[in-house]
């Protein structure tokens, strides 16, 4: 199993995560349908065009679904009981089709669980960055993580 259990997290620890990912015109399209979401400046390259970006954003939600799903397979995967929220998300600098965006993990607080002993809370801070290293969104993750079995 590629996650990791609470006990196998220390404060400071930091990943980074192997996978890339290009962002394409079908991601952008997909999420913003999919939730509904009719702004223009996502669906509207003439619209877009208008604005100061000059072309399509990509809607934010696949950004900080990616950050997060990039993370998984190094810390979470198969030992999440559950993620308990989600904090201060920014996201400081546009994303656009075509960026390639790549994913770190910084650990920034540990616990035991008060109500579950066989489990504990792991505090992430997620960072996505583009192709130039420029921030493009962070967030801070709480997850209920299984301790190791005995």
């Amino acid at each position: 199993m590629a996650g990791r259990y609470f006990d196998d997290f220390t404060p400071g620890d930091e990943i980074r995560h192997d996978l890339h990912r290009t962002v394409t015109e079908t991601d952008n399209l997909l999420i913003t349908t999919l939730t509904h979401n009719p702004q223009p400046l996502h669906l509207d390259a003439e619209y877009a065009a208008q604005t100061e970006f000059g072309r399509i954003v990509v809607n934010g939600l696949f950004t900080f679904s990616l950050m997060v799903g990039l993370s998984v397979g190094d810390t979470t995967l198969g030992t999440l009981i559950a993620n308990l929220g989600y904090d201060e998300v920014v996201m400081p600098k546009p994303v656009f089709v075509g960026d390639t965006l790549r994913a770190e993990t910084v650990v920034t607080g540990k616990r035991e669980s008060k109500s579950r002993p066989a489990a504990g809370l792991v505090v992430f801070t997620h960072r996505m960055f583009n192709q130039r290293s420029e921030l493009v969104c962070q967030c801070k993750r709480t997850a209920l993580l299984a301790k190791r079995p005995a």
